[in-house]
């Protein structure tokens, strides 16, 4: 697993193209594994804190409770529109729940507004990213990584 980080200082264009696709919308989609092991998807916000990729949620809410139970998740940008200008990103890994005081306190210090109650915090701990995107109108570039590894491009027609 990396941190956000991590894949910053080892696919530096991939993660800024990345980035710019998360940051462009603000509802995303994440997949989690419920208790008998279907998956869920809800709608998430992310955030970029300092070395992470973040997201929040509301407690109890099940995509929190799912998260708690295995951390394992696939988060998907905001596919935009049909164009898909920018790409399509997905992120995949292990989400760890922020628990220490300290931490939590860091991660509200970076939000945008006051949490309005209870709240879940998670770090994204990444082990795969990737990026679609539409070339020459009918063709798709497909560049991936996985910590330690090089970006992988493929080119399909």
């Amino acid at each position: 697993m990396a941190t956000w980080q991590d894949f910053e200082h080892e696919a530096d264009d991939l993660a800024a193209a990345v980035r710019a696709r998360f940051e462009s919308h603000k509802h995303h989609v994440l997949a989690t594994l419920r208790k008998g092991g279907a998956p869920r998807v809800s709608g998430t916000e992310v955030q970029f804190i300092g070395a992470d990729l973040m997201i929040g949620s509301m407690y109890g809410a099940m995509k929190a409770l799912d998260l708690q139970r295995d951390g394992r998740f696939a988060l998907h940008s905001n596919p935009s529109d049909v164009t898909m200008a920018g790409g399509d990103a997905k992120v995949s890994g292990t989400a760890v729940e922020l628990t220490d005081p300290a931490d939590l306190a860091a991660y509200e210090a970076e939000l945008p507004a006051a949490v309005p109650g209870p709240y879940h915090a998670f770090r994204l701990d990444l082990a795969e990213v990737a990026l679609t995107e539409v070339e020459d109108g009918d063709h798709l570039l497909i560049r991936s990584w996985r910590p330690g590894q090089e970006v992988k491009a493929v080119r399909r027609t």
